[in-house]
């Protein structure tokens, strides 16, 4: 294995997993599979890069510290060249955490200063500039994200965030020495290293700008960021004659199909409403769901009587009904107890023999990836930017774990489609 990656979450994992396998235009990918959590057994022999998921976006920042390290070590051990430290493109996390600590962790393991750290993806409006991150033409607290119910982002200024969560101090490579190149970019990461700053902000507004960065990394033994700051690097390996540039194949999976949605961004709540239109769908009632009114037999039911139709079940609602279930309950009894119910569904269905599964969340993602425990997962086409089809190495399931904010309107049709190929 070539390249490692540790994603804090498994929507994240399965992003920047296709940003690596599809790798540039004429180019090519690197051959990559996705693990759901470290593996107890070493990773196959003809995958060039890993990518680790786990479920530390949210949780304590120690327990994400020590999880991070236990993934590095395994990666480690597969013969990794280069790390990369996958986060969101919203640079999820609270004041206090978690993306610094782990960022940290990871370099004095590897003892290293002077990482990059660059959320940026162009292709869905993430971009950097000065050190402050913007989600299409809105400041990133404008964008919705400052509702966000786990990691509220209050700060667009995420040279800023970034620096409450850390020890040392943080840095930054301004858009100007981007556009320079990628020895000037070099360069400057080397100044900021002697300076002792460990992560460092770097400006990112289009894709070419994050090749750029890739390509001044080509020897870095640690990056941090979104899917977008994998683009340059297979063609990093591909240049050295160490990859072939032949990705990975794809052959679909026909059977039942159940979509499970958990996230509360605009754009899943649009695609619900999207596909209510002419699809069968269940809201869950939060309250019913906390006093136990509602459960796992209803909603199985629900998908076996809807077989053959996308049944859709979701407990996406609007912030203001999402703040008011919080405040009745607590913010992580809520997020616990569905969580844990569409892990026991999603357990359940495959069980009964669906076949085709679609998770939209990353929290809710995460907590079926578990739940499922299937090993390796091969990276298969993108059916929208940023989410790749997902198989197990016998084909007998075919999943797309989604981002909240991530898809078209018309995403979850489009993905059972997709994996059925």
């Amino acid at each position: 294995m070539l390249l490692g990656v540790i994603a804090d979450d498994f929507t994240g994992a399965s992003d920047i997993a296709n940003t690596l396998a599809k790798g540039l235009p004429g180019q090519g990918g690197l051959r990559v599979s996705q693990f759901l959590g470290v593996p107890s057994a070493p990773a196959p022999a003809d995958i060039e890069a890993g990518v680790v998921a786990l479920k530390s976006r949210s949780i304590p920042a120690a327990e994400a510290v020590v999880q991070s390290l236990a993934a590095l070590a395994w990666l480690q051990a597969q013969g990794c060249q280069q790390i990369v430290f996958k986060y969101c493109s919203t640079f999820d996390s609270t004041p206090e955490g978690n993306i610094g600590p782990v960022g940290e962790a990871l370099a004095e393991a590897l003892d290293v200063k002077g990482v990059i750290a660059c959320p940026a993806f162009p292709t869905v409006g993430r971009t950097v500039h000065q050190g402050h991150l913007f989600v299409h033409d809105r400041l990133l607290n404008e964008s919705g994200m400052q509702n966000h119910p786990l990691t509220p982002m209050t700060d667009p200024d995420i040279r800023r965030w970034l620096a409450r969560q850390t020890r040392t101090a943080v840095g930054l490579v301004p858009a100007g020495v981007v556009r320079a190149g990628a020895d000037a970019v070099r360069a400057s990461l080397a100044e900021a290293a002697a300076r002792g700053e460990t992560l460092v902000i770097a400006d990112a507004a289009t894709d070419e700008d994050l090749v750029t960065l890739g390509r001044a990394c080509r020897d870095a033994p640690l990056i941090t960021g979104g899917s977008g700051i994998a683009l340059g690097l297979p063609g990093n390996f591909i240049a050295r004659g160490e990859a072939q540039g032949q990705g990975g194949s794809f052959q679909g999976v026909d059977g039942p199909e159940a979509i499970l949605a958990g996230s509360c961004s605009g754009a899943t709540r649009r695609q619900i409403e999207v596909h209510a239109e002419d699809h069968p769908t269940l809201a869950l009632d939060v309250d019913a769901v906390m006093a136990g009114q509602i459960g796992l037999a209803e909603l199985t039911a629900f998908v076996r009587a809807n077989e053959g139709r996308a049944p859709l079940i979701y407990s996406s609602s609007d912030p203001a009904s999402v703040a008011a279930a919080q405040a009745r309950y607590g913010r992580e009894r809520v997020a616990a107890t569905l969580d844990a119910l569409f892990a026991d569904t999603a357990r359940a269905l495959v069980a009964g023999g669906v076949r085709r599964l679609v998770a939209a969340g990353g929290e809710t993602s995460g907590a079926v990836a578990q739940a499922l425990d299937l090993g390796a997962l091969e990276v298969g086409p993108e059916i929208d930017p940023g989410v790749p089809i997902l198989t197990n190495r016998e084909r007998t399931i075919a999943l797309a774990l989604k981002s909240g904010n991530f898809g078209a309107p018309d995403f979850f049709r489009k993905a059972l489609a997709a994996l059925r190929g």
